[in-house]
């Protein structure tokens, strides 16, 4: 215990936040991260190691190594991404082919692998060999008949059920936030919200696992979203391995950009339409510092993903095509038919998979994971088997419809009617009248086209790993192939027609069937995700078809106008509202007319304002004052009668510091003072020893006041990436504190309908419930803290009309 005077006196009074504690400057699970604070932060650190280098060879060669630290990062992500990308393929394909059948010779080896190494297998049956047998030939003997078909069919139902299971109990058990796509919450993620654990190494590792059990199982989902998971998480583990970006939750964010262009990199083979998708679709912040680390990360991922070589054919991809055939004019309009499909398609998909999704969270059915996952891999099992086109691998099925029919080709969709006189190039064949096994073809097609519609509306969102790509690319794909044969056909039929007359005469080879699907599945895909530019990027760089980005982009294009027509949210955003994630989308648009006056609340005679006094409050009055709200942060102000503002303080870092205070520092006990100030307070003698808190107020907090715009301050919100923000009015040359709100909250008000303006009062109680702040004194208002204006009360203000 000492006195004031002795205090004074002395000029030693300790401030230990000198010394940084532990957990100073985090941020708690479920909360915004303040960009402007981590901004400010990593600037200190840089000058901190800028000055520090001219002190010594040492140090310099330490500045050097933070330099260096990033593309450290980027290369360790690329190699870690690209490596469990190629060992999914992999096994992928292996366990895909092992519900059908096994290898003798080796049963590591796929169905393809597995005939590759026989020495009798011939071009007529090269599916066929002795070394690859089904499940009835080595149970039964019998590889024909009713009694093999029966068996086949329920082992590959039995396998299906068993990967599937197995997958949801992984989930469920180890890791619940490995299921789903995680492109929703990586979004969020990037835009500052912080989730504990969703981007951990268990997630990382039962993700894997689980990723090559669903797509095995043939559940209508594919692994290229849940890989931008996996890259991201990658990039997580490496970023906690450097300071640098382990203790800046903006730095991170960065690192976790480049990680998720990483991650479609390996996805489609497509580093720099990768790029293009975390630039475009997932990246809050995108700095040109990070736009060179992601290209560097991606080109490093797509490297080693080439090396591994897992589709045996030296490409990045199983769907590279080469097309011997130009796109005419003409060939326009149904590429634009298209598009609108795909647009119709977006919209219906997104309909009807939140409201199959809303159903699951508020009804029993989301009390059985597991039951539903078995359900829906039983029936889709059940379906599939029955057909050519859903029994194989839904890669496997587009790699079929991008394919052009060469004189190799064997698949029912090549079965044209051949001239025997024909002399032309093999790689040159023309337009033919369509075979019977094309028509065939169409009819399953059609058939499968129906199922993976519905399928996929139920199947995406479960407790699994699950991708949308693919999926949707396999729908498009369908509907394009079967639009390109009927053109083709109608083509070959009359091509006396004027809008074939110029550009396909008898004996041509006119029209590209493949190309339709290539340009159906780009359609289908930008319908249901609202990607346009990535996308064509991605597409040719997917398929090798860089000829046809004009009726790419006129697809693209068109579904984006056709989808936006019927709702502005494509599938992730859908998915981030129905969750309730607090995420300003900049490409929402806000439409009221209200000032941040009209919707501040308490109103008079409500609760009064819960603020920090800047030297009069006791230990035990802020403990107290913490322990009775449930704010993230109070402002601080001079006294409770002249409510002008100092700064503002964060609720975490109060206690942190009082804890540690107590632990490190004697004499500060309940009734010690806490002051704000730069000297302490007079103090009557024998009064305990205060505590200086200074050092954890921000003293340049953001304000706006209250007669501010409303879209105003949802702009800045969304482009400084503020936590929270103070509402102030100014009497007399002082800032008056009114109140705050905070990112959550200010989501919250834009996400709900603005009431009508006939009742003032009843307006504002329908925004906010609890009050953050209010001044009997002055009588005035203040906003609800939401993490203290919040994104989640502005992003509702957004989502809706006047």
């Amino acid at each position: 215990m000492v006195n004031a005077g002795d205090m004074n006196g002395s000029g030693n009074l300790m401030d230990f936040l000198d010394e940084p504690f532990p957990d100073v400057g985090t941020y708690e699970d479920f909360h915004t991260i303040d960009w402007l604070r981590e901004k400010s932060r990593d600037t200190d650190r840089h000058r901190k190691i800028t000055s520090k280098s001219k002190e010594s060879i040492w140090e310099f060669i330490k500045s050097l190594l933070d330099a260096w630290s990033g593309w450290v990062v980027m290369l360790l992500i690329g190699l870690l991404a690209g490596t469990l990308a190629g060992v999914i393929d992999l096994a992928v394909d292996w366990m895909t082919d092992l519900k059908e059948g096994v290898c003798l010779s080796a049963f590591w080896y796929s169905h393809e692998q597995c005939c590759w190494t026989s020495n009798e297998t011939t071009f007529d049956d090269r599916d066929k060999c002795p070394q690859w047998q089904k499940w009835s030939e080595l149970l039964v003997s019998q590889s024909e008949g009713a009694s093999a078909y029966i068996l086949n069919y329920f082992l590959y139902i039995m396998w299906a059920l068993c990967f599937a299971f197995l997958a949801v109990s992984l989930v469920r058990v180890f890791a619940p936030y490995a299921c789903g796509s995680g492109i929703p919450e990586i979004k969020t993620i990037l835009s500052g919200f912080i989730i504990r654990g969703y981007l951990g190494k268990w997630t990382l590792l039962i993700k894997t696992v689980t990723l090559v059990l669903v797509v095995s199982s043939g559940l209508s989902l594919g692994k290229e979203g849940p890989l931008v998971h996996v890259a991201c998480c990658c990039g997580n583990f490496f970023s906690s391995l450097f300071s640098k970006y382990s203790k800046n939750e903006g730095k991170r964010r960065e690192v976790l950009s480049a990680a998720a262009a990483a991650g479609v990199s390996v996805a489609f083979g497509a580093p720099i339409g990768g790029v293009l998708f975390s630039l475009e679709e997932v990246s809050y912040y995108f700095p040109l510092k990070t736009l060179w680390r992601s290209f560097f990360a991606a080109l490093v991922a797509a490297f080693t993903l080439r090396s591994i070589n897992p589709f045996g054919n030296s490409r990045l991809v199983l769907f590279y095509v080469e097309y011997h055939t130009p796109w005419y004019m003409a060939e326009l309009f149904p590429f634009i038919l298209l598009g609108v499909f795909g647009g119709l398609w977006g919209t219906l998909f997104i309909r009807c998979n939140i409201a199959w999704c809303r159903r699951r969270k508020t009804t029993r059915l989301g009390k059985y994971p597991v039951l539903e996952v078995i359900v829906i891999t039983a029936i889709t099992a059940i379906i599939a088997y029955p057909n050519p086109y859903t029994r194989r691998s839904t890669s496997e099925l587009i790699s079929e419809l991008f394919n052009d029919c060469g004189a190799l080709e064997s698949s029912q969709l090549c079965d044209y009617i051949n001239d025997p006189n024909m002399t032309r190039p093999v790689d040159d064949i023309p337009d033919r009248p369509a075979g019977p096994g094309v028509y065939t073809a169409m009819w399953q097609l059609a058939l499968a086209l129906v199922f993976k519609i519905v399928i996929t509306i139920f199947t995406f969102g479960m407790k699994i790993p699950s991708g949308l790509f693919i999926p949707s690319m396999a729908v498009g794909a369908m509907a394009g192939r079967m639009v390109g044969i009927g053109v083709e056909q109608l083509a070959y039929h009359h091509h006396d027609w004027i809008i074939f007359r110029n550009w396909c005469r008898p004996g041509a080879d006119c029209v590209t069937p493949g190309l339709y699907a290539m340009v159906g599945a780009a359609a289908c895909l930008g319908g249901v995700t609202r990607m346009t530019v990535s996308l064509v990027v991605i597409m040719f760089e997917l398929t090798g078809g860089l000829e046809y980005i004009v009726p790419l982009m006129a697809a693209a294009v068109t579904s984006k106008w056709v989808a936006d027509a019927f709702g502005k949210e494509g599938i992730y955003e859908a998915h981030i509202h129905l969750n309730g994630y607090p995420f300003l989308d900049v490409k929402d648009e806000f439409t009221h007319r209200t000032l941040a006056t009209d919707v501040m609340r308490p109103r008079r005679g409500e609760a009064p304002l819960s603020v920090l006094t800047q030297d009069s409050m006791t230990v035990e009055d802020v403990e107290t004052l913490i322990k009775e709200t449930d704010y993230n942060g109070f402002p601080v102000v001079v006294s409770k009668d002249s409510e002008r503002l100092i700064g503002f303080a964060q609720r975490r870092e109060l206690i942190l510091a009082i804890k540690n205070a107590r632990q490190r520092q004697d004499g500060v006990v309940s009734n010690s003072i806490v002051y704000f100030t730069e000297d302490p307070p007079e103090l009557p003698p024998n009064s305990p020893h205060p505590l200086k808190l200074r050092r954890i107020l921000n003293l340049s907090p953001f304000t706006v006041t209250d007669h501010t715009p409303m879209e105003t301050v949802v702009d800045i919100f969304r482009k400084l990436g503020l936590r929270q923000c103070l509402v102030t009015r100014t009497i007399l040359g002082s800032l008056l504190i009114l109140g705050s709100s905070s990112k959550k909250k200010l989501y919250n008000r834009i996400a709900k309908p603005e009431p009508s303006f006939s009742n003032a009062e009843d307006k504002n109680l329908v925004f906010f419930k609890k009050p953050f702040c209010y001044s009997k004194t002055l009588h005035i208002n203040c906003y609800y803290r939401c993490s203290v204006l919040s994104i989640k009360k502005i992003r509702t203000v957004i989502g809706t009309q006047i």
